[in-house]
């Protein structure tokens, strides 16, 4: 596959979404403008984790645009109480919820608490409030879910096995266990995390192995 079809490949992927190094403020903004007349409210960290769970309500055949469900990337976990803040008291019948990775739990349940959505001393009472967590991460829950040879098989049907077999031969990865090597080579662009996290929820939601955090998170709204 030439550098043309990988480029091409990868502008389907992100079709629909913004990308570059002004993509987190362009994405927020974007999601913001929407909040005024949204029925339910979603709180993610970032943009895969946006693009993940608009891929997934597309597979269960849910348009959570006409449902006037809004995504927001807040671009960081520290970022939970600033944003609870700034949207204020929700409209009576609107729905909170979001994600989070394992290591921003403990933030995200402060920032519910100062914001008084709730008081959740454990994880269950975080989902009971619609606030769902990934072990590690949703590339982590995502990488289990699906497979490492069927994520390598993904690999290659998008031009990038050759990238990633050049990770794994660099010594400090060389040996590693696969799932290692896997997120590392997800995370290490911008751009191939924000595809990927398209690509692997439709190939999680054809094997019905969606993660359970992502899956509890849409039908939360």
């Amino acid at each position: 596959m030439d550098a043309t079809d990988r480029r091409e490949l990868a502008r389907r992927a992100l079709d629909g979404y913004v990308s570059g190094p002004a993509a987190p403020i362009q994405a927020t903004a974007r999601a913001l403008a929407k909040v005024d007349t949204a029925l339910a409210v979603v709180l993610v960290e970032g943009i895969s984790d946006q693009i993940a769970l608009e891929t997934l309500a597309v597979g269960r055949g849910r348009d959570l645009e006409a449902e006037r469900v809004v995504v927001v990337p807040i671009g960081g976990a520290h970022a939970i109480g600033r944003f609870l803040t700034s949207l204020g008291p929700l409209g009576t019948g609107v729905r909170l919820a979001g994600l989070c990775d394992l290591h921003e739990e403990e933030i995200f349940r402060r920032g519910l608490v100062t914001a008084r959505v709730g008081s959740p001393g454990n994880r269950a009472d975080l989902e009971d409030l619609g606030f769902h967590v990934c072990v590690d991460d949703l590339e982590d829950e995502l990488i289990r879910a699906v497979g490492p040879a069927a994520v390598e098989a993904l690999f290659d049907s998008q031009g990038d096995l050759g990238s990633f077999r050049s990770l794994q031969s660099q010594p400090a990865w060389r040996g590693r266990e696969p799932g290692a090597q896997l997120r590392r080579f997800l995370g290490s662009g911008a751009r191939r995390k924000l595809r990927y996290a398209r690509l692997l929820v439709e190939a999680a939601v054809v094997r019905d192995v969606v993660p359970r955090p992502l899956d509890a998170l849409l039908a939360a709204v």
